[in-house]
């Protein structure tokens, strides 16, 4: 029992270790690209010696992975929950995408690695790809709840992903592809069979 709380706190330690070196990787990797992280640097920025940060990951690789699955447990957590969307079915999926399209471009370090194959010979170990699989298996469940077939998924993904994709490779911190997402999604619905947005009623009020 004594001995309890000691090794507590050193399992704290060594999560906060890193999460530090996660951090110091993902700085490193909005600066020069994330195949030009050195764990030398990652080392550095954290204060140890390169040779220390084995203790945390077997491998570069490893250190990709724990990045890979931060990121995807972030988009997992964040994103809007089904109580939290619009009524009309095409106003949830206009801020569903819009979601995943703002979280891209927000970081494109944090994009190219969940969404791009960057970094040649890395492939997310199944317990970082898990979030993912969440990812997808959720949205699944919005499209049963809004009526849109389970198979319409793939063409979904392929337009968030290209307007994601063209945008942070020719427009980055712009609105170009930002301003396609309604029209995408507009057309996304209409394949799928959504009825249209009910128009909004405006108040008659102080005409007369």
């Amino acid at each position: 029992m004594l001995g309890e709380p000691i090794k507590d706190r050193r399992a704290e330690r060594h999560e906060a270790t890193r999460a530090e070196i996660i951090d110091a990787a993902w700085a490193i990797a909005r600066e020069v690209g994330l195949a030009a992280i050195a764990l030398r640097e990652v080392a550095r920025r954290v204060g140890m010696q390169a040779p220390s940060l084995y203790s945390y990951f077997a491998s570069k690789n490893a250190m990709y992975d724990a990045m890979f699955a931060q990121a995807w447990s972030d988009i997992r957590d964040k994103k809007p929950s089904y109580d939290s969307l619009p009524t009309d079915p095409r106003a949830a999926i206009r801020q569903v995408a819009h979601y995943f399209f703002d979280w891209a471009v927000a970081d494109p370090a944090r994009y190219l690695l969940t969404s791009q194959r960057t970094i040649p010979g890395f492939e997310p170990s199944p317990e970082a790809y898990q979030p993912a699989v969440d990812v997808v298996n959720e949205t699944v469940e919005l499209f049963a709840h809004l009526g849109i077939p389970a198979d319409a998924l793939d063409l979904y993904t392929a337009l968030v992903a290209g307007l994601c994709a063209q945008q942070v490779a020719n427009d980055p911190g712009g609105d170009r592809w930002k301003k396609q997402v309604d029209p995408a999604m507009d057309a996304f619905c209409d394949y799928v069979g959504l009825p249209a947005s009910k128009p909004r009623r405006t108040s008659s009020r102080g005409k007369r």
